[in-house]
Parts: C-alpha cells; sequence; structure tokens
C-alpha cells in the first residue's frame, strides 16, 4: 500500500467512524392536562419539567443530540389523547410519550405504544400498568402508583377492627384505588364499610362525604385526585368530617393542592407522596430551580416527569439510540440516579421503585414559610412500599 492508498484508507476509517456515533435524534410528546381537573399537578409544571431534562442532559450526557419537544392538552378524554398520539407518531414522528397522567387515558396508551413500537413515559397512575395491563417493552412508571398510595397510609394507620369508608372518583382511577384500598386495608386486618362514588369531576361533594360521615368509620378516605380532592377537603372542614375521633386521609394529594387550600383547612390530613422538594439537599436544589422557572414547587409527578425522561435520554445517549426496545434495556441497564428520587430501581415489569413517604400536613402555627407544608412522619423503602413483583400480575415480564 502506497501513502496515498493509505490517507484514503484513514479518511475512510475516520468517516466510517464519525457516521457510527452519530448522535440520535429524539423527539418527545407531552401529552398532559392543559386546562382541566389536574393541570395544576401536572399540565404546564410537567412541560416545565420535561424541558428541564432536556436542557439538563443536554449539558451533560446528550450533548451533540438533536432532542424536539412538542405539547398537547388530552382534555382528560381517552379518544382525543390516541388522536393525538397516533397523529403525533404517524406523522411527526414522535419516539416517547410523556405524562398522560389519567388512568383511562394510560390503559389507551399502554397497548398502543406497544403497537407503534414507540415508548410511553408515566409519572403514575394506575397500578394496572405494571400489572395485567404492563407492556414492559415500551413502557415505564415512574414516582408512583394507586397502589403505594394507599399502600403507604393504609398500613400506617390500620390495625385489627379499623374501619374505613371510601369517597370515591367514579372512573377507572378511583377504582383501582378502591380496589387497593380493600385489599391493603383487608390485609392489614382492617376493614371497609363502604364507598359512596361521585362523578368525574365534581364540584358538590357535600352528600358524600356526609355519607362518609355517618357510617360512622374510624377513617374517612379520599380515592380521588386533583381538584376532586381539593373541593372534598373543603367541604370536609366545613361540614366537620374527619373531626374528632375520625381521621381524614387522601389518597392522593398534592404540595400544589394543599398550598391551594391553605393550611388551616388542611392541617391533620394524612397521605402519601413519592417526592417532596424539602426531603434533603438534592431535592431542594432541583425545586428551587423548578421555582424559579415555573412559579410554584413541583408536584410528586412533575419531579417524576423530569427523573423519567432524564433517564430515557440518558440511555438514549448511551445506547446510541431512539429505537424503543434499545432504549428500554438501557433504561434498565443504567443505575438511577439523580435529584429527585432515593434508592431507585426499574423493575422488569417496568415499575420503578424508591424510597416512599408518608406525611401529615402541618398546623398553621408550626410553618415556617410558604412551602413549609409537610411532616414526614416515615421513610419507606421501595422494596417495601410498591407491589411485589410477584403479586402484580404482569403477563410478560422484561427478560
Amino acid at each position: 500500500m502506497d501513502w496515498r492508498q493509505w490517507v484514503f484508507a484513514m479518511v475512510w476509517a475516520i468517516g466510517c467512524g464519525l457516521t457510527a456515533r452519530a448522535e440520535p435524534a429524539v423527539k418527545l410528546g407531552v401529552l398532559t392536562d392543559l386546562s382541566g381537573v389536574y393541570s395544576d399537578a401536572t399540565g404546564p409544571g410537567s412541560v416545565a419539567a420535561t424541558r428541564m431534562a432536556v436542557e439538563d442532559c443536554l449539558a451533560a450526557e446528550c450533548r451533540g443530540m438533536s432532542i424536539d419537544v412538542v405539547v398537547a392538552d388530552h382534555q382528560n378524554k381517552p379518544d382525543v389523547a390516541l388522536a393525538i398520539a397516533r397523529g403525533w407518531v404517524d406523522t411527526a414522528h414522535v419516539d416517547a410519550l410523556v405524562d398522560m397522567s389519567n388512568a383511562a387515558i394510560q390503559l389507551a396508551i399502554a397497548p398502543f405504544v406497544a403497537e407503534k413500537d414507540r415508548v410511553a413515559l408515566f409519572a403514575g397512575g394506575t397500578a394496572r400498568l405494571s400489572g395485567d395491563a404492563c407492556q414492559p417493552e415500551h413502557i415505564v412508571q415512574w414516582m408512583w402508583d394507586t397502589y403505594v398510595q394507599v399502600g403507604g397510609v393504609a398500613r400506617r394507620l390500620t390495625r385489627p377492627g379499623t374501619t374505613w369508608f371510601l369517597v370515591t372518583a367514579d372512573y377507572a382511577f378511583g377504582a383501582q384505588f378502591e380496589a387497593d384500598a380493600k385489599a391493603i386495608v383487608g390485609a392489614a386486618g382492617g376493614r371497609v364499610l363502604g364507598s359512596a362514588r361521585h362523578p368525574f369531576p365534581s364540584t358538590d361533594l357535600s352528600s358524600f362525604l356526609l355519607q362518609a360521615q355517618a357510617s360512622g368509620a374510624d377513617i374517612v378516605a379520599l380515592a380521588n385526585a386533583g381538584a376532586d380532592t381539593v373541593n372534598a377537603i373543603k367541604q370536609a372542614h366545613e361540614f366537620g368530617v374527619g373531626t374528632g375521633l375520625q381521621r381524614l386521609v387522601a389518597f392522593y394529594l398534592s404540595v400544589l393542592d394543599v398550598k391551594g387550600l391553605g393550611l388551616a383547612a388542611a392541617a391533620g390530613t394524612v397521605l402519601t407522596e413519592g417526592f417532596y422538594w424539602d426531603i434533603d439537599d438534592g431535592t431542594r436544589a432541583f425545586s428551587q430551580r423548578f421555582l424559579a422557572r415555573h412559579g410554584a414547587m413541583p408536584s410528586q409527578i412533575q419531579a417524576g416527569l423530569y427523573s423519567a425522561v432524564r433517564h430515557y435520554l440518558k440511555a438514549a445517549a448511551a445506547a446510541n439510540s431512539a429505537d424503543a426496545r434499545t432504549v428500554i434495556r438501557k433504561m434498565h441497564a443504567l443505575p438511577i440516579a439523580d435529584e429527585v428520587v432515593r434508592h431507585a430501581e426499574l423493575r422488569p415489569d417496568g415499575r420503578m421503585v424508591h424510597d416512599y413517604y408518608v406525611f401529615n400536613v402541618k398546623q398553621p402555627g408550626d410553618s415556617h414559610g410558604p412551602w413549609d407544608l409537610y411532616t414526614l412522619l416515615d421513610t419507606i423503602p421501595g422494596d417495601e412500599a410498591f407491589r411485589p413483583v410477584a403479586t402484580g400480575g404482569c403477563p410478560r415480564l422484561l427478560q
């Protein structure tokens, strides 16, 4: 080989090497509630969290990648959500769908992304996503689900003979809360006396709350979320539901809900969350950045989306691919490390488990700032807090 042939061979090899190392292009679709009952805990804050994850990854592991974000309002309607998702995948070439914090929408999106060979990143929702509706080669579920939201508070408060009454949103999300509550409370020796199912969404829950009060149950539990829970707590306060020997519990109550309610109305409510801004230095640092950007502290959904999107993008960069199955497998292989979650692990059923927390809403006189809202009662390790893989019923575990 003369020198000309050697130079040509080297240039060709370098060119091939550069081609092989070309960074993947990724497009994310944030499908969220921009205008409805979940818009405070998701909505614009979910968009902000997603963009933060993109920016942070582009400054580190994803340097050189092309990452685009598109946004739409699903209006809490599964048919609307599916139509948007189909258009995004078929014409806009979206690789991963993000958020979708509505159980009926989640159960519609899970088989869709499997059919289209795309990824769905959920920051919570129905426990069926890691159970009978699991699609572990295409979806992951970060932060919370109905089982862990019930389990943390129910296990702490239930003793043999403890009685519960549920005020339940009448759709898939509430029904899953109710099913999980009956199983967990029963296993702890308690008993669910009954439930009152209210329309979704609902502004007047007084008759349902009075039914719960009249049941004589030790604990009245709100098996709903968003504006429904806020309205229920306000009206429970007005009617004295959950006072005296009776306790009021919220299966899903966010820090934003409590801030909006005010401590006078929400004080004493027991709840579980997978994230709170004031857990440690990492959560405080992330939350202050989010506050500066969005004007409010992050909900656990918004924090969870940041963590899920950041880990997804790290995996895409490490795998040098946007292929759904390739990136999901790399997400399972990489350690999960960020400012949001602690002791996190992605299981074969697509459920990410991590430390979980039980809180009590502070009395007004105990708060030392506008976002100082919770007292930490308990930290539950992920392998204790979340439903075990063996009892989840996922028919196709990732091998």
